[in-house]
């Protein structure tokens, strides 16, 4: 016997609209899809799928830079 969960349909019509604009305030709030994702319960994937349909515009990937060499 498996201890994987089933697999999550996909939310239909209204409800994924709701959804979908509630990850999206707190994404433009500052939130993280890696964060909303765990708080949704949801994956990372389906959170960026979300947040994709929703017509978020995404942050640049976060960290330092690397500028060179120290010598």
């Amino acid at each position: 016997m498996s201890r994987k969960s089933p697999a999550r349909k996909l939310i239909p019509g209204p409800e994924r609209d709701r959804v979908a604009a509630e990850l999206k305030a707190k994404y433009e709030a500052g939130a993280s899809i890696r964060a909303l994702a765990e708080e949704s319960t949801r994956s990372y994937g389906g959170v960026h799928q979300l947040l994709a349909d929703a017509g978020v515009v995404f942050r640049s990937r976060g960290g330092a830079t690397r500028t060179g060499r120290a010598s």
